[in-house]
């Protein structure tokens, strides 16, 4: 009778452990627009994402549905994603904060001028560096149907896997 009871608890233990969800993704990627982002849509985009992407490094599409400036500053502090992808006053906003990534050496600045700002770290000059890729009229969104409109993409300085975060932002911003 023992027996039996240990088995049932544990099934429900592995049954609760698959329900969380698995493994996590190498490269998380956030995403809210300026009037949230509908879950449909986010769906359409991973899926798209991670054809392009392929199976290494792993992907996961994760989307507010309405705008919230709480959880963009819980999400940025958590520090478990590796892109963001943002409205423009956002985007700039944070800029102040000098938490992104460059992507200099990835992708040249000349092809997303609008990315290029100047950052101000305490105790250095100021620098100007291709920050975020503007995502009006990308290619990626535009396969999907969607503009892209006011969107920017970007890695924060805590992204968890930044090898692969760029791997991912490189084929964000293919044209």
């Amino acid at each position: 009778m023992k027996a039996k009871w240990l088995f049932v608890v544990m099934l429900g233990m592995i049954l609760m452990l698959t329900a969380c969800g698995g493994p996590k993704a190498d490269v998380s990627v956030f995403m809210m627009g300026p009037n949230g982002f509908p879950s449909e849509a986010a769906e359409k985009l991973e899926v798209s994402l991670k054809s392009k992407v392929g199976e290494i490094p792993t992907v996961k599409l994760n989307t507010s549905p309405i705008f919230s400036l709480e959880k963009m500053i819980v999400e940025l502090a958590a520090g478990g994603n590796g892109i963001f992808i943002l409205g423009e006053e956002q985007f700039k906003g944070l800029s102040n904060q000098a938490g992104f990534v460059s992507l200099d050496n990835i992708i040249n600045p000349k092809d997303y001028p609008d990315g290029v700002i100047e950052i101000k770290e305490e105790g250095k000059a100021a620098e100007k560096h291709l920050y975020g890729i503007p995502l009006t009229g990308n290619k990626w969104m535009k396969e999907q149907g969607f503009e892209g409109k006011g969107l920017y993409a970007f890695i924060p300085q805590n992204a968890p896997k930044m090898d692969e975060a760029l791997k991912v932002i490189q084929i964000i911003a293919q044209k």
